[in-house]
């Protein structure tokens, strides 16, 4: 058997925001790549992914790295920096994967990727294991300076590139002694920046650039500048010669606001589920909404099991961010596209269709339409495969904590078990959740006897399906994992043996035995 050989990592700069200013070696690699990573914060938006989608092509794997925290506070036991460590850490990883199998990835970059980027963050994690290359952009500071229409630096002069995140006392002390200045990182930290210029007296030689290049672009004298409403995308230049021509304030989004625009009808979103695993369990319904869609977006694994199809784009990201892949459909839909949001099983049942829901609700996406397609859930495929262990009354139940804390599981679990009614446990264990398995037993013990049949499904409907009956008091927490469903019997579950194997079925009438 050959060795597979790594994948490449592209870090690719995409220049400060127009499209046209992407390089055209750039733009070619973002076309060839099999893997397109891009940042976001939590809203799902990437600024990075708009400027490179004109160069996006169908089919490409598209992965969706999002900040836990941009400016945000965090229960992190490492606080701000202990959680962007760990997320850093964990995107690397997801992007190990891709290269480790051959595939390249292209990262993408606003501006330069070793200029203020994160991108040097997955660099330095990834670039000692694998084949990594820079394709450079332009910067922001290039853009601001030509929305500026005047040089930033001649002859001799000194270009100093200052973060606004310094003290106000250490940014004043640089701006005196430099001939030009380049201000990055504002947003909240604009009052500063001002102070240290009007400190320094560089005040009214300063000038405020906001999302250079782009649509909405803005430029101000920087005394003129409203404190709350600086973005992070914004800079503040101080030239070193004198400006020969007026610099004239604009802003091009206000321009374009006062030009009669042709309103954009709003797509939709559709929620759907592909049933545990076997595509014969898609209905035609959700066949037919994927088809359809113009963007498909959900988790990895499960966009994966959707034939790719030319000309619709595939948004993929982690099982951890489902209210931000949520808004990133909305926010597609709202400008025109039909969006499906794929689920496994059916969506309403510890999937999709909530989270799209509640984010639905909110003012901005009052027009967009939302619909939700069901499809065969895990619990009745599993179900299935021994019989009718769930028919007669019966609670599904997700073993996770990670939404809701276990106190709350385990009084749920306690108070069916008392209402003797068959259980379907979703989510029982990860790599990194193992003890909840063994706890639930015990809880249910408390209630049910340990012959209680207990079905155990793993990947059913999937090429490595297993499907076994034991007891609860046989319940082995090592024998369980994230794709494994469990179902626990009631007392009027009751399995028995057939030369197909073993049949399990809860009665509808109490006192029924075999």
């Amino acid at each position: 058997m050959s060795e597979i050989s790594t994948g490449k990592l592209w870090g690719i700069g995409l220049g400060p925001g127009d499209p046209e200013l992407v390089t055209v070696k750039a733009a070619r690699l973002i076309t060839a790549a099999d893997v397109v990573a891009f940042h976001s914060a939590r809203h799902g938006r990437s600024i990075s992914r708009g400027i490179a989608e004109p160069y996006l092509r169908a089919g490409q794997i598209e992965e969706h790295l999002v900040y836990p925290v941009t400016t945000e506070t965090t229960d992190h036991p490492g606080g701000y920096q202990g959680a962007i460590d760990e997320f850093y850490e964990q995107a690397a990883a997801r992007l190990a994967v891709h290269l480790a199998a051959g595939r390249s990835v292209a990262l993408l970059a606003a501006g330069d990727p070793l200029f203020y980027s994160s991108y040097m963050h997955m660099h330095r994690r990834l670039a000692d294991r694998f084949e990594a290359e820079i394709v450079p952009g332009i910067t922001s500071v290039s853009a601001a300076s030509a929305a500026l229409g005047t040089p930033l630096v001649e002859g001799e002069q000194v270009l100093t590139v200052l973060p606004g995140t310094m003290p106000v006392e250490e940014l004043t002390r640089r701006l005196r002694d430099t001939d030009a200045a380049a201000i990055m990182k504002l947003g909240r930290t604009y009052p500063g920046v001002r102070q240290a210029l009007s400190d320094a007296g560089r005040l009214d030689d300063a000038y405020y650039v906001e999302r250079a290049s782009s649509t909405r672009e803005r430029v101000l004298a920087a005394a003129d500048v409203d404190e709350a409403d600086v973005p992070y995308f914004a800079i503040t230049l101080v030239p070193g010669p004198t400006p020969t021509t007026p610099i004239v304030a604009r802003d091009r989004a206000a321009s374009a606001a006062e030009s009669p625009a042709e309103p954009v009808t709003p797509g939709e979103v559709v929620v759907v589920g592909l049933g545990p695993g076997d595509t014969a369990w898609t209905t035609p319904e959700v066949t037919a909404a994927l088809a359809e869609a113009t963007d498909l977006v959900g988790y990895t694994t499960y966009i994966d099991r959707v034939p790719a199809r030319a000309g619709q784009r595939r948004h993929a990201s982690d099982n951890k961010v489902e209210s931000e892949r949520a808004a990133m459909a909305l926010d597609l839909a709202k400008r025109g596209a039909r969006v499906a949001v794929v689920s496994s099983g059916d969506p309403g049942v510890f999937a999709m269709a909530a989270a799209v829901l509640e984010v639905s609700a909110e003012p901005q996406f009052a027009q967009v339409p939302v619909r939700v397609l069901p499809g065969l859930t895990a619990a009745n495929a599993v179900a299935s495969r021994v019989g009718a262990p769930l028919g007669h009354d019966y609670a599904m139940i997700s073993l996770s904590d990670r939404l809701k804390p276990w106190d709350v599981v385990a009084q749920r679990l306690s108070a069916v078990a008392a209402a003797d009614m068959a259980i379907a446990v979703y989510n029982p264990a990860s790599s990194q959740r193992r003890w909840q398995v063994g706890a639930m037993r015990d809880v249910l013990l408390a209630h049910r006897a340990p012959e209680t049949p207990v079905v155990l499904g793993r990947d059913v409907g999937g090429p490595t399906e297993s499907v076994r009956v034991i007891t609860l008091g046989e319940l082995d927490p090592d024998e369980v994992d994230m794709r494994t469903l469990l179902i626990i019997g009631s007392s009027t579950t009751a399995a028995f043996q057939t030369s197909e194997g073993t049949r399990v079925f809860t009665s509808r009438r109490y006192g029924t035995t075999v």
